[in-house]
């Protein structure tokens, strides 16, 4: 969910600003004085980070293209289509795992889905291993008694974790078509209604939902993953699906047609993001894809950063997988170069975290180097980078902001640093994630715990259930100190202007790796026992240890 952009943004304004206070303290005003004097060491420096910031910079632009196809096919959306003359029946999964906080939660908002009962099945496929197993069994029961037809499926084993779970439970589906939503989410009463008639067309495979969040406002990072996750929803899936591309289901609040998963080849697990990888397929099999972003499906966003992180990581560790996978059939399809072009980018675009790393340690020898570069190189060079990188941040998430939030957007504005920061903070567990995708490394499918936190209320302290933290937050912290230390060379060579840019790799870095270690010993601080791992269960019966 996380761009280049700001990393690309801080590396370029740093160049700038470099030269600009060169040339204010009165250095040579040759504009060519950097290309002559370069040495070995500087072109073993500058040949990197130049090269480096160039594929950055591609994304960057990539960032423009989607905001222009947004607003260029803005009429390309479906119109409503009337209500079909006989509803067609509707099978419901809810895959869970561990859950026992939003379990209840979950299956009461599904009983208030206003749609024919006796064309409604309701699946839950429960992987889990603590208490989650009764407090879900006795959820189903209690419905199943008060007319629901809803199903308790029970596997012992996680094999293909959530795609896993979800091609067992199709076996016995009986739906024609079958919506799926995950522990956190909460459809509105009316999804279906609006859901099903669009599938009138019978091209059409899947249909796609906005997510909105309960928690939008619980805390800075809440606020910062809503920012994201809404220029993803607006920008990101209004582009695609407005000019024609592909895009993919998000794995939760959506329907599909069972004949297109069928079809497609079945949920299949040998990568992390299952939802993407089927997408994918079904769209080289000629199957339609609609996005309705004008329908909402509240959810509960990440408030421990461990959890956030993991959940992050698995998005860009799987999406890279998919790429692996999936890249090389569409690129050999029959298909326009323009659904090639923004597969290409959209599988691949998590690359940027790698890179982001290797750019984060060449700033500073780059600092060094370029004190004596010329405003030639500026022009030729940064310039277009500059540009790259600086308005399509700007561009893309405010856009999703302004449409969003017509009358309020504006107070947004006051994020756009925190959402860089961030950015910068994930990069190296997501560069991690990365590298391990490219490499063939499998993980576990780590799902993000959720805590049954609404609005401002509720906690995550004295809960079961969390992500670990490992050593990859002192690694941030290095990082962290590591900038202080180029703040510190800033400031002595008098390039006072490069330090507001240099600080947000101090911020971002420190805030995500001192937030990781400080969650934990809150927990160890409040349990007097070491902080519960991924999916630990509790001691007693009861929410807790």
């Amino acid at each position: 969910m996380f761009s280049a952009d700001s990393i690309l943004l801080i590396a370029v304004a740093q160049g700038w600003l470099t030269e600009y206070w060169s040339r204010l303290s009165g250095a040579s005003r040759d504009p060519f004085r950097g290309i002559y004097q370069l040495n070995s060491f500087d072109l073993a420096v500058m040949v990197p980070y130049f090269l480096v910031l160039g594929i950055l910079a591609a994304y960057g632009f990539h960032r423009y293209w989607l905001v222009y196809c947004y607003a260029k096919y803005r009429a390309n959306v479906p119109g409503k289509p009337a209500e079909p003359a006989n509803w067609p029946k509707v099978t419901i999964q809810l895959p869970i795992y561990n859950e026992r906080y939003v379990v209840e939660r979950l299956v009461e908002a599904i009983s208030r889905l206003d749609y024919p009962p006796d064309l409604l099945e309701v699946q839950v496929l429960d992987d889990s291993t603590d208490e989650t197993q009764a407090v879900a069994l006795a959820c189903v029961e209690r419905h199943r008694a008060l007319g629901l037809n809803v199903h308790y499926l029970h596997r012992a084993n996680r094999e293909g974790y959530k795609a896993g779970a979800l091609a067992e439970g199709l076996k016995s589906a009986t739906g024609e078509f079958i919506a799926i939503f995950d522990a956190d989410f909460q459809p509105n009463s009316d999804f279906l209604r609006l859901m099903v008639p669009y599938f009138h067309d019978p091209h059409v495979a899947m249909v796609q939902a906005r997510w909105t969040y309960l928690n939008r406002d619980y805390s800075a990072l809440t606020e910062v993953e809503s920012i994201l996750l809404d220029g993803h929803f607006v920008i990101e899936h209004g582009a695609r699906a407005r000019s024609g591309v592909f895009f993919n289901f998000n794995g939760t609040a959506g329907v599909w047609r069972r004949t297109a998963i069928e079809d497609a080849g079945g949920w299949q697990h040998d990568t992390l993001t299952e939802d993407t990888d089927l997408s994918y397929r079904a769209q080289l099999r000629g199957w339609q894809f609609l996005y309705l972003p004008e329908i909402e499906c509240p959810s509960e966003l990440p408030v421990e950063m461990n959890s956030f992180k993991a959940q992050q990581a698995r998005w860009a560790k799987g999406l890279m997988q998919t790429a692996k996978k999936i890249l090389p059939r569409v690129l050999r399809a029959d298909l326009p170069a323009s659904v090639k072009a923004e597969a290409f980018f959209h599988l691949t675009g998590n690359i940027s975290y790698p890179l982001m790393v290797v750019l984060s340690t060449l700033l500073l020898p780059a600092m060094i180097v370029r004190s004596y570069q010329g405003w030639a190189q500026m022009l030729v060079i940064d310039l277009p980078l500059f540009l790259a990188s600086s308005c399509s941040i700007s561009g893309f998430y405010l856009t999703a902001q302004r449409v969003l939030y017509p009358k309020t957007w504006m107070r947004k504005i006051v994020y756009l640093p925190f959402v860089m920061a961030v950015g910068i903070g994930l990069s190296v567990r997501n560069a991690k994630a990365v590298i391990e995708a490219i490499l063939g490394v499998s993980s576990e499918f780590a799902r993000t715990p959720k805590y049954r936190i609404e609005g401002h209320s509720g906690t995550w302290r004295r809960k079961g259930y969390r992500n670990r933290a490992g050593w990859m937050p002192y690694l941030e912290v290095a990082l962290g100190l590591y900038f202080a230390a180029t703040v510190y060379y800033a400031i002595q060579n008098e390039n006072y202007l490069t330090v507001p840019f240099l600080l947000l790799f101090v911020w971002g870095y420190l805030y995500t790796g001192l937030m990781s270690l400080a969650h934990v010993w809150m927990e160890r601080l409040h349990l007097g026992v070491r902080a519960p791992e991924e999916v630990r269960p509790a001691a007693s019966g009861v929410p807790g240890f």
